[in-house]
C-alpha cells in the first residue's frame, strides 16, 4: 500500500523514551505529558497500550473461539490476581454466525480469529449489534493489515497473537475493559497511515465532548499527525501552549496518544452509520 508523504510517522519528540528490553514494561510507550508523537514502526517496542489504573472489579470475559485449548488456557490464565469470569460460547469453524446469536452482557468479548476474515468480522458485527458499545478482542494466528484494518474499523479495541496470550492475556483484558486500546504498534502506525491516506482526517467526532473553539483548531491539526511546534506555528502560539492544548485534548477523549485518538475518531465514524 502506498503512503503519502504527509501520512509519514515522525520520530517521537523531546523527552519520551522508550523502556530498555529488560524492563518488564518494554511494550508501553512512555508518553510524558500524553503530548508525544506517533513512534516508528522500527523502534523496539512492539505494543502501544493505554496504561489504566488497575481495577478492582473482576471482570467477565466472553470467549466465542473453535478450539477447546484456548478456553483452558484462558481458565488456566486468569486466576489470582487476575482473576476473571470466563462465558464459554464455543462456535463451530465451518458455520457462519447467526445473524442474531445469543450473546451475553460481558465487560470484555474475546472473538478466536477465523482462517476466512469475513467469518470472524461476522462475529464482531453480531455482538456490537447486540451491545453497540461492547469491548472486543480479537486472538489471531497472524495480524496483517488485511485482517486488523476492517475489525479496528469495526470497533475492535485489542488484537493479540497465540503466541502472546501466556504473557499479555491478563494485561489486554484489563486495558481493554477500562476502555484503552491493545493494538500491536506496527499495525497502529500502518493503520494511521492508510486513515490519513484515504480520508485526511476522521470526520465524526466522539459523543459527549466539549472543546473551545481553540481546541477545535487544535484538534484539526492533531488529527493529522503534527507536531506540537507544527501545530503552534501553524496557529500563532509557542509550543508550549500547543503542548497544552494537546493534553487537554487527549484528558478530554480519555486517552494518551495521538494514534489512539485517531483510532477513536475512526471508530466514531462507524458508531454513527
Amino acid at each position: 500500500m502506498g503512503r503519502s508523504r504527509g501520512a509519514a510517522i515522525p520520530a517521537p519528540e523531546a523527552g519520551e523514551t522508550v523502556p530498555g528490553p529488560e524492563d518488564p514494561s518494554r511494550h508501553l510507550i512512555a508518553d510524558p505529558g500524553g503530548a508525544s508523537r506517533l513512534p516508528r514502526r522500527d523502534e523496539s517496542s512492539s505494543l502501544l497500550a493505554l496504561p489504566k489504573a488497575a481495577s478492582t472489579r473482576r471482570p467477565t470475559v466472553c470467549l466465542f473461539s473453535f478450539h477447546p485449548l484456548l478456553l483452558s488456557e484462558f481458565q488456566r490464565l486468569l486466576v489470582g490476581e487476575n482473576e476473571a469470569r470466563v462465558l464459554d460460547r464455543r462456535v463451530e469453524a465451518n458455520r457462519v454466525p447467526d445473524p442474531a446469536p445469543a450473546v451475553p452482557r460481558a465487560s470484555v468479548y474475546v472473538i478466536e480469529a477465523h482462517g476466512q476474515r469475513q467469518v470472524t468480522e461476522a462475529y464482531v458485527a453480531a455482538i456490537l449489534a447486540a451491545f453497540p458499545k461492547a469491548r472486543l478482542v480479537v486472538i489471531a494466528e497472524k495480524l496483517t493489515e488485511a485482517n486488523s484494518f476492517p475489525i479496528l474499523r469495526q470497533g475492535v479495541k485489542g488484537l493479540l497473537l497465540y503466541s502472546e496470550v501466556p504473557e499479555y492475556l491478563p494485561r489486554t483484558l484489563n486495558e481493554v475493559a477500562e476502555g484503552g486500546f491493545w493494538v500491536p504498534r506496527a499495525l497502529l502506525s500502518a493503520f494511521v497511515d492508510s486513515t490519513l491516506e484515504e480520508t485526511r482526517r476522521p470526520r465524526a467526532a466522539p459523543v459527549g465532548v466539549r472543546m473551545s473553539k481553540r481546541e477545535e483548531e487544535v484538534l484539526e491539526l492533531l488529527m493529522l499527525n503534527l507536531a506540537n511546534k507544527e501545530i503552534g506555528s501553524k496557529l500563532h502560539m509557542s509550543e508550549r501552549t500547543a503542548k497544552f492544548h494537546v493534553s487537554n485534548l487527549l484528558a478530554k477523549y480519555g486517552v494518551q496518544r495521538r494514534a489512539d485518538l485517531i483510532l477513536l475518531f475512526v471508530q466514531a465514524e462507524r458508531d454513527r452509520r
